[in-house]
């Protein structure tokens, strides 16, 4: 398998100051999806979150798989829980991950409670550079709300450490995108 990287770091910094307005990234985001189609690539997957819901819309415009890294994870929540957690150190994240979890429990016809945490402190930490305090913060913030729900859902891959730092009987009522997404891929690719 052959992986090839299109980042644009101004994503995420824009919507952060723009509450989340992806209609201001948008045809960015499908003119690299189109590059990545031309190169000839087999499957398409957004890391971010925050535009994933562009991936879902451009799926149907293309006939190899255009997808979200947390599409797996959302539907790994609703088909296991009721009362879900969304988990999230950044505001932006937290409305798209809802979103998707609403829409995959709509398509299964099933009502799920979710209850959202955001550890915005946290991402403040992991922004100068102090992993150990992010991971603390968050870890604090995680413990709280899994006392809640019956499943959290990580809404950023740079979330999963902080599961680590918990006690290990916690530690599986976390889902983390990274694992499950690539999982998913690599399904659709058989």
């Amino acid at each position: 398998i052959e992986i090839i990287n299109i980042v644009d770091d101004s994503i995420l910094p824009e919507l952060i100051n723009n509450q989340a307005d992806i209609s201001l990234v948008e045809e960015r985001v499908k003119y690299y999806i189109q590059v990545a189609a031309d190169q000839g690539a087999d499957l398409i997957m957004s890391a971010c979150s925050s535009i994933g819901e562009i991936f879902d819309r451009e799926n149907e415009n293309y006939k190899l798989p255009v997808m979200r890294i947390d599409s797996a994870m959302a539907e790994k929540a609703v088909k296991n829980a009721e009362k879900i957690g969304v988990a999230a150190t950044l505001a932006t994240t937290l409305k798209p991950s809802t979103e998707l979890i609403k829409k995959k429990a709509a398509a299964r016809n099933k009502e799920v409670e979710i209850k959202t945490a955001l550890a915005d402190s946290a991402y403040q930490k992991l922004m100068e550079g102090n992993q150990a305090e992010h991971d603390r913060l968050l870890a604090e913030k995680l413990k709280e709300l899994a006392a809640e729900v019956e499943v959290v859902v990580l809404a950023q891959a740079s979330m999963a450490r902080a599961v680590s730092i918990l006690p290990a009987e916690e530690q599986n009522k976390f889902l983390t995108s990274p694992e499950l997404g690539i999982h998913k891929a690599l399904e659709s690719l058989k």
